[in-house]
């Protein structure tokens, strides 16, 4: 705890990391594609952590309808969806990995510049493995890294042998997150 903090008696929230790191995407992609043969499924979302506030939503609708009005520039759709925690997903859809990246950096440059920036949660961009089996790419706005999450079969299991071949293969080309015990699994992802 700060001195900021004991003077105020509120502790800050964390602040998004800068977003040079999300962009390693879209180099990383050549390798994942030519060397792994993972492929990207096409689609992205950003997870926002929602206010009720009138301000907040009119950031998000905002941010929305833009997003809307130039996706068409890129053969791209653009969708929000709500789960059953309260988060929002602003999902994207494109087949080219550095619209997907653009596209999200945007949302959350909007989101940020309507001063939201501690409510950015993560981005997710799944891929497909050459077994056609589901490999997610999760950037965690709040530490600035990547992590794998690979969905195993039934209910809420993970592949963590494969995320961790995942995190040798790529870690030289992604910032992955360093500590295991934050690469947190990302169940009903409405893609």
């Amino acid at each position: 705890m700060g001195l900021r903090e004991i003077l105020t008696g509120r502790s800050s929230v964390k602040q998004p990391a800068a977003h040079e790191r999300l962009f390693a995407l879209t180099t990383a992609y050549v390798t994942l594609e030519t060397s792994f043969q993972i492929c990207c499924a096409g689609a992205a979302a950003i997870v926002v952590q929602a206010l009720a506030t009138s301000d907040f939503q009119s950031v998000l609708k905002d941010t929305e309808d833009v997003v809307k009005a130039t996706a068409g520039e890129y053969k791209g759709t653009v969708a929000t969806s709500d789960d059953e925690f309260g988060f929002r997903w602003v999902i994207v859809r494109n087949p080219s990995v550095e619209d997907l990246v653009a596209t999200i950096n945007a949302v959350s440059s909007s989101i940020e510049d309507g001063g939201y920036g501690e409510r950015l949660l993560c981005a997710v961009f799944p891929f497909k493995g050459a077994d056609g089996a589901p490999i997610n790419f999760i950037y965690n706005y709040k530490r600035g890294n990547w992590y794998p999450f690979v969905p195993a079969p039934g209910d809420k299991q993970r592949n963590t042998e494969r995320e961790l071949q995942l995190k040798a293969q790529i870690g030289g080309e992604l910032p992955i997150e360093p500590e295991l015990e934050r690469w947190f699994p990302l169940w009903g992802v409405p893609f």
